[in-house]
């Protein structure tokens, strides 16, 4: 293909897929979440309705389990000699799985990708819920058809009801969520021969073959998978006499086309999305526990070698005398963002402990469907909009006094010595994706609210 032709499709090609970029985020990436929402209550009321009729084991390390990336549960065929034991940790593994994917994944364009669209193919193909059948070839949809079964049998018709309304949903979620995956992957498919091509600018039809351009990736784009089937579609579009007719066909698949507007909506309910936003805090909850213990194993260390023998005889008497342990006092250093200066804070450890603790149980509280949260959906939505504030800047202010601590611990050792030190930075990134989802969640509380104020202005109903 000429150069010009090359640049003008090029050209042409970017222009289409930042439309198409900007569709998939406000309408696919919208439809996804809500699906798959709905694929994921489906599936919890089974599996509720398996363990309460005692069909499977509950699994007693669930709760324990910490998820920082989707990852398929086990797929292969189950040892028969422990088959209720597999049945039941896969199925909870599952449940656990659909969980972080619905309520604490991110669902952007820039952050999904091949690998992970990969990941949410295999979650909600892990069961074939199309053709749910004891004679299934899959181990796991020949399981859960079997429970299936087993729940229905002298089931009374409410629970028939429940079970039959599950299984009505999920095949339909797996249509709908299968069509706007295929659309998502047809738009990173041609957004990755795009960058192939900025990295093979030049290149003649005598070179372009598969080996010539893994080459020009892996020189110009290091650590981007190699697609043998994309590059090939490639080679085929730039450089063989179908070219024009299949570039013309890649553009037509990637047009937008409008959307009629539906005639009715349900009604948004607010309070809802605020508790997913107090839920997104109490998701800090699950790497506490790790960061409390490696700053307690910060805290003696630096202590110990504080200690010389004089102290430590001065510590023996005291201890032996029953006096109070003296308090531990660190000076802490803080980045003040509003002034623009470095800002100092004395930090009492014994009574920053106790208050940790304290937040672990709140925010424990704020991630499950206890007691906890349901005092929270009792409150008006005001109440709780006011209480996801508090908890944003409190999650907030506790981030920057870990930091903070997390810093003191390695500068105050020798450099030598600062491998005994446990840094926290990656559950650091932990807490602040917390309270950075919940402050998303927070602004589209506020924009929906606008809009629909917005709209009754105009005297437009937001439910129609």
């Amino acid at each position: 293909m000429a150069d010009a032709a090359t640049s003008n499709y090029t050209d042409t090609l970017m222009q289409a897929l930042l439309a198409r970029k900007d569709w998939l985020e406000k309408s696919e990436l919208v439809k996804l979440k809500e699906e798959l929402r709905i694929f994921q209550i489906s599936y919890s009321v089974l599996y509720n309705m398996f363990l309460k009729k005692k069909l499977i084991h509950e699994d007693p390390y669930k709760q324990e389990t910490k998820i920082s990336e989707l990852e398929v549960p086990e797929v292969g065929p189950f040892n028969e000699a422990k088959r209720l034991e597999q049945v039941s940790l896969r199925l909870a593994s599952y449940d656990s799985q659909l969980d972080f994917l619905v309520n604490f994944y991110q669902f952007g364009i820039d952050f999904l990708n091949l690998e992970r669209i990969r990941k949410i193919v295999g979650l909600v193909r892990y069961v074939d819920w199309v053709n749910l059948t004891p004679d299934s070839k899959s181990p796991n949809t020949k399981a859960v058809a079997e429970l299936t079964n087993n729940a229905k049998s002298g089931g009374d018709s409410l629970t028939l009801s429940i079970i039959g309304e599950s299984l009505t949903r999920l095949p339909k979620c797996t249509s709908s969520i299968m069509g706007i995956l295929r659309n998502i992957t047809g738009y990173y498919k041609e957004d990755y021969k795009l960058n192939v091509r900025s990295a093979t600018v030049g290149m003649q039809a005598s070179e372009a073959n598969p080996v010539n351009i893994r080459k020009k990736v892996n020189a110009s784009m290091p650590g981007t998978p190699f697609y043998q089937e994309f590059i090939e579609e490639l080679i085929r579009e730039d450089y063989s006499k179908d070219g024009p007719a299949m570039r013309e066909a890649v553009l037509n698949s990637l047009k937008v086309t409008e959307e009629k507007p539906k005639a009715a909506k349900q009604k948004t309910s607010y309070k809802d999305v605020l508790l997913n936003g107090i839920q997104a805090i109490g998701a800090a909850s699950s790497v506490m526990t790790e960061v409390i213990q490696k700053v307690d194993t910060n805290e003696t260390i630096l202590e110990n070698r504080k200690k010389g023998l004089w102290e430590k005889l001065r510590l023996l008497l005291r201890a032996m005398t029953n006096a109070d342990p003296d308090e531990v006092v660190y000076e802490l250093q803080f980045f003040d963002q509003a002034k623009g200066i470095e800002t100092h804070e004395h930090l009492n450890f014994g009574q920053f402990r106790i208050d940790l603790d304290r937040k672990i149980k709140i925010y424990t509280g704020m991630s499950g469907q206890g007691p906890f949260m349901a005092k929270l959906k009792a409150m008006t939505e005001e109440q709780v909009l006011e209480y996801l504030e508090r908890a944003i800047k409190d999650l907030q202010s506790l981030h920057r006094t870990l930091t903070s601590l997390d810093e003191y611990f390695k500068a105050s050792v020798p450099r030598e010595e600062r491998d005994q030190i446990k840094g926290i930075k990656p559950e650091l990134a932990s807490i602040k994706n917390c309270f950075i989802k919940a402050n998303q969640i927070r602004h589209e509380y506020s924009a929906q609210k606008e809009e629909e104020e917005q709209m009754k202005k105009l005297g437009i109903n937001p439910n129609t």
